[in-house]
């Protein structure tokens, strides 16, 4: 997935009520970003970090920049956009480029299911059960190399493992995608200590028959792209 429009880079000054980030590009100029991550972003968002913002001139935006890089030097970074993993699986999947789910044709995105909750995405192919798809953003890493989920207690997360789960009870497939929107990660794991109730309703889901697959990225300031499994 390429960005729309060149990232220029900027230093943050601090991020506040989760959706701003302050910021002070490269000649001096202090702007504020849009921040679309909801998550804690532990770790990613100490003031002095090096970041890379995407400009916009859209009139119907109030706010001229978006967050999209972390950049923690020697060419690795972590994309920090939660809106990059959807948007980047559905070109893969599309393109049959997720080995596990390749033989599905049509995808669908956002479709009703559960109790008032929408999949990410829906596969479906003659002969083949229904595969439901739900994406996680992977930004964590507390340990050198080792990716983590979630960053925050989430009880929405927690809701959309049961709901797999209810779904391949059923008989369909229910498949949990970790895309980890970092370069400096080859291992992934669940950040129990963090939210024990989401590690339980994920060992519940397993057991239910939920898959879960995880992959890496490759991340520069001009395209973001799924890469190789973990």
């Amino acid at each position: 997935m390429r960005f729309q429009t060149p990232l220029v880079p900027a230093t943050l000054i601090r991020r506040y009520k989760r959706f701003l980030a302050d910021c002070r590009l490269e000649d001096g100029q202090e702007v504020t970003a849009h921040c679309a991550n909801p998550g804690s972003m532990m770790g990613l968002a100490d003031p002095g970090t090096r970041i890379w913002l995407e400009p916009n001139d859209d009139p119907k935006k109030k706010l001229k920049y978006g967050w999209r890089l972390v950049d923690h030097g020697g060419g690795h970074f972590t994309g920090v956009d939660t809106s990059v993993p959807n948007k980047a699986l559905r070109v893969a999947l599309q393109a049959g480029e997720i080995a596990e789910l390749a033989a599905y044709k049509s995808v669908r995105a956002e479709v009703k299911y559960g109790q008032n909750s929408r999949i990410d995405f829906l596969l479906t192919q003659p002969g083949l059960p229904d595969a439901y798809v739900e994406v996680k953003s992977v930004t964590l890493s507390r340990q050198p190399g080792l990716a983590e989920f979630p960053d925050s207690v989430t009880a929405r997360g927690t809701k959309h493992l049961l709901e797999l789960a209810a779904m391949a009870r059923a008989g369909h497939r229910a498949i949990m995608f970790y895309l980890v929107q970092r370069t400096d990660c080859q291992r992934f794991a669940l950040a129990a200590d963090i939210d024990p109730a989401y590690a339980a309703a994920f060992e519940q889901a397993r057991r239910a028959g939920v898959e879960y697959l995880t992959r890496s990225t490759r991340i520069m300031p001009t395209e973001i792209t799924i890469a190789e499994a973990l």
